[in-house]
């Protein structure tokens, strides 16, 4: 499998492809890696795709440690490599478990996990597989996370779904990481 949008050479970039890269190399993320590597061929989406997802990673209501944990949710909903070998040790760092990211590498409902992370799994888990939320789920992370919470949640879901997808189109090649590749 090739990278169908592989990294276009800085040298042949367009001002505003530049100006894309210097605001994601200049903010949080520190580089120019994963589905900013085919999104730079549309830099004002880019900078939107950007903005989004340095509130969703960095600021949401429900904090980064479960942000990652739903972002490792979608991942293996979309089989998505880059996402996964990006975030597995992100996840890790944040304070999931090996055990519960185990489990979801191989599909499981992780055990022992706590009341937050349980909702956030469920919710996720719901969400791509049966393309809604049961009302049983929603209210578990209403009751923990407030509505922006669960509105954050949901664009959590929707956002790394929408990468997952730019990334499994152009075939982008995951990077060198610590994390095991996801099973088939």
């Amino acid at each position: 499998m090739s990278d169908r949008l592989p990294p276009i050479p800085p040298s042949a970039w367009t001002d505003d492809q530049r100006a894309a890269a210097r605001d994601i190399v200049d903010g949080p993320r520190g580089a120019l890696e994963g589905p900013f590597v085919a999104l730079l061929r549309s830099p004002e989406l880019t900078g939107h795709v950007q903005r989004l997802g340095a509130y969703l990673r960095y600021r949401s209501a429900i904090g980064m440690r479960l942000s990652e944990l739903a972002i490792l949710v979608t991942a293996r909903a979309w089989d998505q490599q880059v996402e996964w070998a990006i975030h597995e040790p992100i996840a890790r760092r944040a304070g999931i478990s090996a055990g519960v990211i185990e489990a979801i590498a191989r599909r499981e409902r992780p055990q022992g996990m706590a009341a937050d992370e349980a909702a956030v799994v469920d919710f996720c888990v719901a969400l791509h597989r049966d393309k809604r939320v049961p009302d049983r789920v929603y209210a578990d992370a209403l009751a923990l996370f407030g509505e922006q919470g669960v509105v954050d949640l949901m664009a959590v879901n929707g956002y790394y779904t929408l990468l997952a997808m730019v990334m499994n189109a152009a075939q982008t090649a995951a990077p060198p990481s610590s994390a095991a590749p996801l099973p088939d």
